[in-house]
């Protein structure tokens, strides 16, 4: 690491990738200065370079490992969405047996069904579908 401890490049994460900078805190002013070096797409995996900026190796390898511990991350926090979800419903069963109301159920009950209606039948066609060998 160099400026002062700080990291190199700085990764301003927004909804399908994030904006690169390479930080500078090594100037007269000792004034710290993110210099933006490129936008990432992580869903197509696009590096542009920021207007005439050309990146250098240690750029472009930086922005690779980011973009690959990113994506690695997006993909722990998907599994760890689903399995709150379960908790989700294991509580809401818990809630609809001790505690609802008839006009608390009468507000949820068909989007839950339906909900749950939907999710077995993608979740038996994706299972069907692996045991078939598709």
């Amino acid at each position: 690491m160099t400026n002062g401890g700080l990291p190199p490049y700085y990764f301003r994460v927004k909804e399908n990738g994030a904006l690169v900078f390479r930080v500078n805190a090594e100037n007269r002013q000792r004034r710290l200065d993110l210099d933006q070096i490129a936008t990432i797409n992580i869903n197509n995996g696009q590096v542009k370079p920021q207007g005439d900026t050309v990146l250098t190796p240690e750029d472009e390898v930086a922005i690779a490992d980011w973009m690959e511990a990113r994506s690695a991350e997006l993909e722990a926090r998907d599994v760890d969405d689903i399995l709150r979800a379960v908790d989700h419903m294991n509580l809401t069963a818990h809630w609809v047996q001790s505690r609802a109301t008839d006009k608390q159920l009468d507000a949820v009950t068909d989007k839950l069904l339906l909900a749950m209606h939907d999710l077995r039948t993608v979740l038996v066609k994706k299972r069907a579908d692996k045991l078939l060998g598709d």
